[in-house]
C-alpha cells in the first residue's frame, strides 16, 4: 500500500500531449487511508531529464548513485491521479522522498493549485 512520501513505478499510459507516457516512477503525495478508501493514488510524476535543472516546478532529489551526473526530479506540474491496484503499482527503488524534498514537493503543488499564498 503505497503512502504520502513513497515513490512508486507505474504505469502513465494513455497519455495525451505534453504528459508523462510509459512506466515512469512517481512521488506519491496522497495517504494510505485515501488510498484504502478511494483507490487511487495522487501524486507527481518523476523524471531524469537534465533540462529540469534550475526549474521552478521541478524538485531535485539529488544525483541517482549507479548513474553518474544523473539526477532524479519531481515534476510538480505533472500532478496526477491513478487506480494504483489496475496499473500494477510496485515500490521504486528511490524508495522514499526525504521530509524536505516532501515538504518542498507539497509546497510548489499548494502554489499551483492556489492553496498557498
Amino acid at each position: 500500500m503505497p503512502d504520502r512520501g513513497d515513490v512508486i513505478g507505474i504505469d502513465h499510459n494513455p497519455q495525451a500531449g505534453r504528459e508523462r507516457r510509459d512506466h515512469h516512477p512517481f512521488a506519491v503525495l496522497s495517504t494510505a487511508s485515501f488510498h484504502t478508501t478511494v483507490g487511487l493514488v495522487v501524486g507527481c510524476a518523476m523524471t531524469t531529464a537534465p533540462y529540469n535543472r534550475g526549474s521552478t516546478l521541478a524538485v531535485d532529489l539529488g544525483p541517482i548513485p549507479d548513474r553518474p551526473g544523473t539526477h532524479s526530479y519531481v515534476l510538480c506540474q505533472q500532478l496526477k491521479s491513478f487506480d494504483w491496484r489496475a496499473r500494477g503499482a510496485r515500490p521504486h527503488p528511490v524508495g522514499r522522498l526525504n521530509d524536505s524534498q516532501l515538504e518542498e514537493v507539497m509546497a510548489i503543488v499548494g502554489q499551483i493549485l492556489g492553496l498557498v499564498v
